[in-house]
């Protein structure tokens, strides 16, 4: 990125800067679309996975009402990032119907349930591909693909947490919309992009010049699309290794948790389905008799970050929609803390939190039993 960090080159103008920087951003998006099993012409760069969401819940849904009037109804699951959650809630005002997909104790979306509202006033449908608290993967994208398009509906998977950690091919999901963020595979924040299924019509955000194909106007920030790519592209490369790495230092860590507390709940590990995939970098856990923001400041204090679910929503104390919508408690939810695991993270530093989380939780719950 250093070299296009105080580049003056604008990708839009003729001269020789501008068209450098212009090359730089045809390369990124060439490397992000073999990524992912598409073409360069299909991938539109945003600022990072929210915007990319909001593109493709919005510009997806007012994209289809043009073309029939009726296509009113906004599907997307219990499982859903706010980003998607809140995009389909905003467009109530503008005529449009947003609807919630009911999930299972695994925070899957029911089936049956998709298949009822896939009716001819569907606009579209968003469903998570692995879930930001959970790290619950969705196996069933393929399915409700083929399900929407045989109801004439478009869908768009938030592969934000997905992209970088398992393969991903948007060919073999059958999507029609496909968002990714840069800093959930060690690339720079406010960075994304959405695959745009060559043929799916959308409506702008954003409108003024005619960058990304007419899609999403504004000036490209190319320091940060050329952080994006190869930050894709060293993901890829590694992620068969790391996913081994990363699964065995989980797997490890909620071993340790299980022996050591009581009534520990792991979330999203088959409670309805036994094959029940989760990334290798998260693990949710529900700590009896403690509140999650208890726990959350005492971890701090020593020098260990977590969150209470997602941490874009970090600094509320409102229990999680998503663990609701599995069937947890408000109280359960609450007393829910998400560990992440990354590039960096050491089996040294596993051995740290198997010593520290336990004690911590024993001095908070037996702190809550004497109040």
């Amino acid at each position: 990125m250093a070299p296009w960090t105080a580049f003056s080159g604008n990708p839009s103008s003729v001269h020789a800067a501008g068209r450098a920087a212009r090359r730089a951003v045809e390369e990124a998006r060439g490397e992000v679309a073999r990524a992912l099993g598409g073409t360069p012409g299909e991938i539109v760069f945003t600022s990072g996975g929210t915007e990319a969401d909001n593109l493709a819940v919005r510009g997806a849904a007012f994209a289809a009402r043009h073309s029939d009037p009726a296509r009113q109804a906004i599907l997307f699951t219990a499982a859903e990032h706010p980003a998607v959650r809140e995009a389909a809630r905003s467009l109530e005002p503008f005529g449009f119907a947003p609807v919630e997909i009911p999930c299972d104790g695994d925070g899957l979306p029911l089936a049956a349930k998709v298949e009822e509202r896939l009716g001819g006033t569907a606009a579209v449908l968003s469903a998570i591909l692995a879930n930001n608290e959970t790290g619950v993967v969705n196996g069933f994208i393929p399915d409700l693909s083929l399900r929407s398009r045989a109801a004439g509906v478009l869908i768009h998977t938030d592969a934000v947490q997905a992209v970088g950690k398992i393969p991903v091919d948007v060919s073999s999901l059958g999507v029609d919309l496909f968002s990714l963020t840069a800093h959930k595979f060690g690339g720079p924040k406010g960075a994304g992009a959405l695959w745009v299924r060559k043929g799916v019509r959308l409506s702008p955000l954003a409108t003024g010049g005619g960058q990304e194909a007419g899609r999403r106007a504004g000036t490209e920030n190319v320091a940060a699309i050329v952080g994006l790519a190869t930050a894709l592209r060293l993901a890829v490369s590694r992620l068969e290794a790391e996913a081994a790495r990363l699964s065995a230092l989980r797997d490890r860590f909620e071993r340790g948790l299980r022996a050591a507390i009581p009534g520990l709940r792991v979330n999203g590990t088959g409670a309805v389905r036994p094959d029940t995939r989760r990334l290798p970098t998260a693990t949710s856990a529900v700590f009896p008799g403690v509140l999650g923001e208890v726990l959350l400041a005492a971890l701090d204090l020593e020098g260990i970050a977590a969150s209470g679910g997602s941490a874009c929503a970090s600094g509320t104390t409102k229990p999680s929609s998503v663990l609701l919508a599995m069937g947890l408690t408000p109280a359960d939810a609450r007393a829910t803390l998400r560990f992440s695991f990354g590039a960096t993270t050491t089996s040294g530093e596993i051995d740290r939190l198997l010593e520290a989380v336990p004690r911590l939780w024993a001095r908070a719950a037996s702190a809550k039993g004497a109040c």
